[in-house]
């Protein structure tokens, strides 16, 4: 299932369905987007607050259920992510996803939306910026509107040419994209919203997350034998994932070595995307080839219609 390709002039439907968000920071964000051609819908409890939660779960479950049933709508554009958005899956109706697909974007704890919309309803989401993310950053802008407006056909991922890539495990592998912010996916174990990693290309990616607890998560998975599944693993950025001194710790790239780099699985890192810039948007759900030699993603299917 695809969305309708955007285009200039096109209404973008803005919900905040994790935590809340600064009033002044939604409006930016939407006056940025107003100014590039866009009309914007605000989701009913887009300025809701209860705690860190934007909102009464079934009052942002149904700001997305509304976004999907409107006609007017032809992109669902989240403004944040933060916490909350796996408290909402139960009371989400897959077959209205289903029968109105469109885009749906969005990145961090977003996560769980876009990989059970693909796996629930076959839509392919979008791991892209958010509505206060910085759009006015060229390559994160640039890649973001490619996608969504001409993604109608194969075309190809790469890192801007000052951003290097690096080869852990050689090979050429193809299948379904899915992934996105590590710690929510490894949430999903033992629930009926599990992401399925067979024959999977896994992407991930993280923030504020100490060594040890990205070995805790990776650990997690490698005990349900879920990484060990995957045709390929493609690490994005790890922003802030480090420590000040290292006396009673493993580095992250050590945690990497030991925990996936003997995975024998093609593998490659440093690819942007994640909560740094750029940030360039991928289509999870499509199918791709993985080159990790290169570090290039080549789209093999038309991303929307």
């Amino acid at each position: 299932m695809l969305g309708k390709r955007l285009c200039l002039g096109a209404t973008i439907g803005i919900i905040s369905p994790a935590s809340p968000e600064d009033v002044g920071a939604i409006k930016k964000g939407i006056l940025f987007l107003k100014n590039q051609g866009f009309n914007i819908i605000e989701g009913t409890h887009l300025y809701d607050k209860w705690g860190y939660l934007a909102g009464k779960d079934k009052d942002r479950a149904s700001d997305i259920m509304e976004m999907f049933k409107n006609k007017a709508v032809d992109m669902i554009l989240c403004i944040r992510g933060g916490y909350g958005s796996s408290r909402l899956l139960p009371y989400l109706d897959y077959d209205v996803i289903r029968n109105n697909p469109k885009i749906f974007a969005g990145f961090s704890d977003i996560t769980v939306f876009l990989n059970s919309f693909y796996e629930r309803c076959n839509l392919t989401t979008f791991h892209s910026p958010m509505g206060t993310s910085n759009l006015e950053d060229t390559e994160t802008y640039k890649s973001f509107m490619f996608t969504l407006m001409q993604g109608y056909k194969p075309y190809t991922i790469k890192n801007p040419n000052e951003f290097t890539t690096e080869c852990i495990v050689p090979g050429i592998v193809e299948g379904d994209l899915i992934g996105g912010n590590l710690g929510l996916i490894c949430n999903s174990l033992g629930t009926p919203y599990e992401t399925d990693m067979k024959d999977k290309i896994l992407f991930i990616e993280e923030v504020c997350e100490a060594p040890y607890r990205v070995d805790r998560i990776l650990t997690q998975l490698l005990l349900a034998n879920k990484l060990q599944q995957c045709k390929g693993i493609i690490l994005g950025q790890f922003k802030d994932c480090g420590l000040p001194h290292y006396e009673r710790s493993l580095t992250l790239e050590e945690v990497f070595q030991d925990r996936l780099y003997n995975l024998d699985i093609p593998m490659f890192s440093g690819f942007c995307s994640g909560h740094d810039y750029p940030k360039l948007t991928l289509p999870i759900g499509a199918k791709v080839r993985m080159n990790a030699e290169t570090g290039v993603i080549n789209v093999m299917e038309a991303v929307v219609e």
